[in-house]
């Protein structure tokens, strides 16, 4: 039961923590100075997302989104949610491989080097189907997770900062809000398509509350050392390396790597919900089916990457607020009879 519930822990980690997370540039985004209540009440609402979701994919037995959408929002809804889904799995794939040809720059390479390099990778990926996604997820993210908590808590010791010295500065609580609902949509889709491996409750508990306080405590350090690199994240495209400019050049390269590996399982976890979502409509392998929904994103990640964080972030962020209330809501509309095992 635990090593299954820490299998879902690891799946919800890698869905949320990508190229616009592991790089600092989406936490920018929305949080920023006086942000300490918003990061506690996100963990709070993603805990109980989480949680939500996976009970009602658990009761479906589903293989892909579309049934747990349809019992969060109801049957009008879901067909307009859906499609927003699938756009923002699109979206955001083309910002994760948009990240990984950033990253590349980063080290001084090719920007299509990394763009397609990170396609090929993911193809290789799906050959096993979903099992090749659960298993790098379990191998990558314990050391991503500790690699950024590393560098995080080396640089606030040498810059004697103090974690909870603006505790006091509270005026952007609200930024809970948009935060955890950007992140509503892919945990819907993803955990929607692994409904029917899930075994038991006490799985979905340790995923929900692991993966929550997880990504609550780095979120806070993450956060906070931002903060003090406020003016030379303008000039940089990916923030973290603003936070490494000072560390010895085998950690920037170390961390580079890791940073990818972030992209990598994100675009990974976009990837799976796209094609499930679609599987039933063609007759073809699996990973044909990626290697076609690949080649189409492809020429979209010119964009740039930043600028596609910029955008598209703060937007779905908004427009995922109904589907956030519905879930927070959910014990008091929730009927047991709806959901029978």
């Amino acid at each position: 039961m635990l090593r299954a519930g820490f299998k879902w822990m690891f799946l919800i980690i890698g869905t949320t923590i990508g190229a616009g997370y592991a790089s600092g540039r989406e936490l920018w985004e929305f949080f920023g100075h006086g942000s300490g209540l918003a990061i506690v009440l996100f963990t709070i609402f993603f805990i109980m997302s989480c949680y939500v979701i996976m009970l009602i994919s658990y009761k479906r037995s589903s293989t892909e989104y579309s049934p747990v959408l349809r019992e969060i929002v109801g049957k009008r809804l879901s067909l307009v949610y859906d499609v927003m889904i699938f756009f923002y799995l699109y979206t955001t794939t083309v910002v994760m491989m948009s990240g990984s040809g950033a990253t590349g720059q980063a080290f001084n390479l090719p920007y299509w080097w990394g763009v397609l390099f990170i396609a090929i990778m993911l193809i290789i990926l799906f050959l096993r189907d979903i099992r090749g996604l659960l298993s790098i997820n379990q191998f990558i993210l314990p050391v991503l997770i500790l690699g950024l908590l590393y560098v995080l808590l080396v640089f606030i010791f040498n810059e004697d900062l103090r974690l909870f010295s603006h505790w006091h500065e509270q005026q952007n609580w609200a930024s809970a809000f948009p935060f955890t609902a950007l992140n509503i949509l892919p945990l819907i889709a993803v955990l929607g398509a692994v409904g029917d491996k899930i075994s038991s409750k006490k799985e979905i508990w340790v995923a929900s509350v692991g993966s929550g306080v997880i990504l609550g405590v780095l979120t806070y350090i993450y956060n906070s050392s931002l903060i003090q690199i406020a003016e030379e994240i303008l000039v940089y495209e990916i923030p973290l390396f603003a936070i490494l400019v000072d560390f010895p050049f085998h950690m920037v390269i170390l961390m580079g790597i890791l940073l990818w590996f972030a992209i990598y399982t994100t675009a990974a976890s976009g990837i799976l919900g796209l094609t499930t979502r679609i599987a039933s409509y063609f007759n073809l392998p699996f990973w044909l089916l990626v290697t076609i929904i690949l080649a189409t994103m492809i020429p979209l990640t010119t964009v740039g990457f930043s600028t596609l964080v910029g955008v598209l972030y703060p937007l779905y962020g908004l427009l995922n607020l109904y589907v956030l209330t519905r879930i927070l809501l959910f014990p008091i509309w929730y009927k047991p009879s709806n959901l029978k095992s």
